[in-house]
């Protein structure tokens, strides 16, 4: 497990508070190293509290890596740039929390904890921020044209049943 940033939320927003912090990705959580192809690079990321037009606390976040990942074509290394971000609204009852889902389903929010742990949140941000599958954009690898020159062509097949038949 990785080493946590605990915050009290309510307390960080209401201040107006702001934590800005790198960590190396080797020191993320195993659940980060089992998608990427090396614990190579550097996590940047920046929280800040703050309270939103209804005056709820609220928490903003931003994070920006360059991660390695595995080509899914050739399945050699290669640097993936993710940048993410978004805001939590804070609720510190739970049925004002659903109260306010319910109202606006485009609202992300947590029913507050005394704790919250910052490299958990970008931890999160980093496995949704992934795509499935990840390929280089011009990935031709000897491997690659080798496999499609050998692949027979369907078509030259039934051509020669075509000219057996007749």
């Amino acid at each position: 497990m990785s080493n946590p940033i605990l915050i009290d939320p309510l307390a960080f927003a209401r201040d107006g508070a702001s934590l800005q912090n790198e960590r190396p990705v080797a020191t993320l959580a195993e659940r980060v190293h089992e998608l990427l192809a090396s614990d190579a690079g550097v996590v940047k990321f920046e929280v800040e509290g703050f309270q939103d037009r209804l005056l709820r606390p609220s928490l903003r976040y931003r994070l920006s890596a360059t991660l390695s990942v595995e080509c899914q074509r050739c399945l050699t290394p290669m640097p993936f740039e993710l940048e993410a971000g978004g805001v939590i609204t804070l609720f510190s009852r739970e049925d004002k929390l659903e109260a306010a889902v319910e109202a606006d389903d485009e609202l992300d929010a947590i029913l507050a904890e005394e704790t919250f742990d910052v490299i958990a949140l970008i931890e999160d941000e980093i496995i949704m921020g992934l795509p499935l599958s990840l390929m280089h954009d011009d990935c031709d690898t000897e491997e690659l044209k080798r496999a499609k020159a050998d692949k027979p062509n369907p078509f030259a097949v039934l051509a020669v049943l075509k000219q057996s038949k007749s």
